[in-house]
């Protein structure tokens, strides 16, 4: 029978990786095929494809009108964010159907995605996902579907000034119990810059003052907070997804973090562009305090996907860096730069001061690519190179500065 004659349907998307599931990112074309595989010769109607990519959110609260009754309020909104429709195989001139023999059969397609999407999330009260749907119309039978899942993940990269810059926050409690002043909880703390990615280690600096008479024992973590919007009210969803220790402090005691680790879990990124859904994350320092409420310090932070590159940093291998495409050298430089290495660290006295210009460009390689030490080349940016060294006393003293004296006078 012709329902037994189309053994599978199924939708295949090129990735990169064949392991790996299809990652898209905005932007990019999405490509692949429809594989529909016969046992016997079979006449079919048309085949579509369908696109779809969206955010929603649903929640419901309960609530009381009285003593005696009550209600539910649900809460729901969608944001869509991809809709193609494509039509892979289509019904003859006459409107008959198209006979294919028995075997496998592919229809490519291809589809561009927008350039303004949201990263895959699944979240308590909402979602966003992607997919694409294929139909098979046949005719006098039922119609077959299959779908295929695929994941878009947005680029954040955090080498911008925003997220390079250092977040720093203080704050104070005054610790009472029994309407008795037991002293003073003060905290100050420093993180290296706002944008980090998963796997990463952020450093705490940070002072913790306890002028109480109790012991307090402070605490770091990593907070992901879920914020769903529907019909103007927030719902919100707070998880710790790292956590940290310190050591107590005792009653009259100061403690100072000098780059207290806290590593990063592997989590979604960000997602700051929704209307109706936001992903953020915060790094909170928290004190408990015996006998009192907590004294709370956030600090914020954004995960991204793009790390930070390896010669941003001063404990990047520079051996490394001999040959660079010149489109990562256009890469902006932070607005403060870093103080000068010391000069024998750069020269020493067997290399030739010609290292320190720029590296040149390489005849027998390919365009844009620079040949030669590019540490040298990013000092120009970075900071001012030291003065060269010179035998000739740029400043001459004057020969009417000191007059020589007559001795017979």
């Amino acid at each position: 029978m012709i329902f037994d004659r189309v053994k599978r349907l199924s939708v295949e998307l090129d990735c990169p990786e064949v392991a790996s599931p299809p990652v898209f990112s905005s932007g990019e074309s999405v490509a692949g095929r429809v594989v529909v595989e016969l046992s016997g010769t079979a006449r079919l109607g048309a085949l579509h494809l369908h696109a779809q990519g969206a955010a929603k959110v649903h929640w419901t609260e309960s609530r009381s009108a009285g003593s005696s009754t009550a209600y539910t309020q649900s809460y729901s909104d969608q944001v869509e964010f991809l809709n193609h429709r494509q039509t892979l195989l289509a019904p003859s001139d006459n409107g008959g159907a198209t006979v294919l023999q028995a075997g496998r059969h592919e229809f490519p397609f291809t589809f561009q995605l927008p350039e303004s999407l949201a990263t895959s999330f699944e979240g308590k009260h909402g979602s966003v996902r992607y997919w694409v749907k294929a139909k098979l119309h046949r005719p006098w039978a039922s119609v077959k579907k299959a779908k295929k899942d695929f994941t878009i993940i947005e680029p954040i990269d955090i080498n911008t000034p925003a997220l390079l810059a250092p977040q720093a926050g203080a704050k104070e409690k005054l610790a009472r119990a029994w309407y008795c002043n037991r002293g003073q909880v003060s905290v100050s703390a420093k993180i290296d810059r706002k944008g980090y990615t998963p796997g990463e280690v952020i450093p705490i600096f940070a002072e913790i003052d306890n002028c109480t008479t109790r012991t307090v024992v402070p605490k770091a973590a990593i907070i992901q907070t879920q914020t769903f919007v529907a019909r103007g009210t927030r719902k919100q969803k707070k998880s710790v997804v790292a956590s940290m220790l310190g050591d107590a402090i005792a009653a009259g005691k100061r403690e100072v973090w000098h780059g207290r680790a806290i590593k990063i879990p592997p989590v979604g990124p960000s997602i700051l562009e929704c209307r109706i859904l936001h992903v953020e994350y915060t790094l909170k320092v928290c004190i408990e305090i015996p006998g009192t409420s907590k004294l709370f310090l956030e600090l914020p932070l954004v995960i991204g996907t793009i790390p930070l590159h390896p010669f941003g940093s001063r404990t990047s291998s520079i051996s490394s860096q001999y040959s660079v495409n010149l489109d990562w050298a256009r890469m902006a430089i932070p607005e403060e730069p870093e103080a000068p290495p010391e000069y024998s660290s750069v020269v020493s006295g067997e290399e030739p001061l010609e290292t320190l210009s720029p590296p040149s460009q390489d005849s027998s390689g390919p365009p844009g690519v620079l040949e030669g030490p590019f540490f040298a080349y990013i000092q120009e940016f970075r900071f001012r190179p030291p003065p060269l060294y010179s035998e000739v006393d740029p400043n001459p003293p004057s020969d009417t500065a000191i007059r020589p004296r007559c001795m017979t006078c």
